[in-house]
């Protein structure tokens, strides 16, 4: 629940209180589930097109969306995002 920027909190990007920046829009970092990915396992997984891994946890995502009877929105993969940039202090 706490933010390590330059990264969001994941729970300010699920309870809506998170808002791109300009830069956060161009790198294709908008609200959604697939930011949330990009927060966790950026790196790895986000900006290189399809990935397998992106791909069922939407898939998981969307099954739990649907038990719990709410919407899984838009925004849903990271396909395209860049990875948030990491900063040493």
């Amino acid at each position: 629940m706490t933010a390590q920027p330059p990264k969001p909190s994941s729970h300010a990007v699920i309870t809506g209180h998170w808002s791109p920046s300009a830069a956060d829009r161009v790198a294709g970092r908008v609200p959604g589930f697939g930011v949330i990915t990009n927060i966790v396992n950026g790196g790895k997984e986000c900006g290189h097109g399809y990935d397998k891994r992106v791909a069922d946890r939407i898939g998981f995502y969307k099954r739990y969306c649907h038990i719990l009877g709410v919407t899984h929105g838009d925004n849903l993969d990271c396909y395209n995002q860049k990875h948030f940039p990491i900063i040493f202090s």
